[in-house]
């Protein structure tokens, strides 16, 4: 009874938001990147729906640049709702472009400001990526990209793919590493699913690398990630939800 009751405020709210916000982008400022921001923060709002308790840490002493590429793990469609509250202003994130024929959604992923790109089009690809490059360096845009490429549904961290870091040497730009809990565990028809740690880490300084050394950062964001991951996971351990 719980999850059918989720499942049709879910659905209602999430309908409402995607019509009321694309009528409201295309009216102010269609697809720019602070419609994406706000749109991001009340998506993570759904997480008092669900019973999770969001608990969002960001790094101490740290001016956070203007521009930057944030990287975090990929573990189910709870992603949207937990990424989301950390993320700051004038972020954008990256879709495949199948999803602008997702009912309602799809339009306003698109009209906030988001980026559709083909993946299977590799000339279509570079030629996304050399944009995304161009956005980064011309603009005060930040861009969230999920580096495994794909779901890990309770896999664990995924080996990265290396198009993130390819934009991030080739515009220069730091990147921010986001670490979030296992979310595997949580239940539609469970009514507390516990808390989930939104770790930000500090910028990953990408001067001290070359242009063609995009495998050994990728190589050494995966490692930053995994062992934080496993912190904050054997963090949560002391909670009865994990158990």
């Amino acid at each position: 009874m719980l999850a059918i009751l989720r499942i049709l405020i879910l659905l209602t709210t999430c309908i409402l938001i995607c019509i009321l916000g694309s009528i409201y982008c295309a009216l102010y400022k269609p697809c720019n990147s602070c419609h994406a921001y706000k749109f991001g923060k009340i998506f993570s709002y759904f997480s008092y729906i669900f019973g999770i308790q969001l608990i969002i840490r960001y790094p101490k002493n740290i001016n956070f640049p203007k521009n930057c590429i944030y990287i975090a793990n990929h573990q189910n469609n709870f992603d949207m709702i937990t990424v989301s509250r950390a993320i700051r202003k004038n972020t954008i994130t990256i879709g495949k472009k199948s999803l602008i024929w997702v009912p309602f959604f799809g339009i306003l992923y698109w009209i906030s400001g988001n980026l559709l790109i083909n993946r299977k089009n590799k000339t279509s690809s570079l030629r996304e990526l050399n944009k995304i490059k161009s956005i980064l360096k011309d603009k005060k845009t930040s861009i969230w990209i999920f580096p495994e490429g794909t779901r890990s549904h309770g896999r664990g961290l995924l080996p990265f793919k290396p198009g993130a870091f390819y934009i991030a040497l080739q515009a220069q730009v730091p990147i921010i590493p986001i670490c979030v809990s296992n979310t595997s565990k949580i239940k539609i028809n469970q009514y507390n699913n516990g808390p989930v740690i939104v770790e930000m880490l500090p910028p990953i300084n990408i001067k001290k690398y070359r242009k063609n050394q995009v495998k050994q950062l990728s190589q050494d964001c995966y490692n930053i990630v995994r062992d934080k991951l496993k912190l904050v996971n054997e963090e949560l351990l002391k909670y009865n939800y994990f158990k």
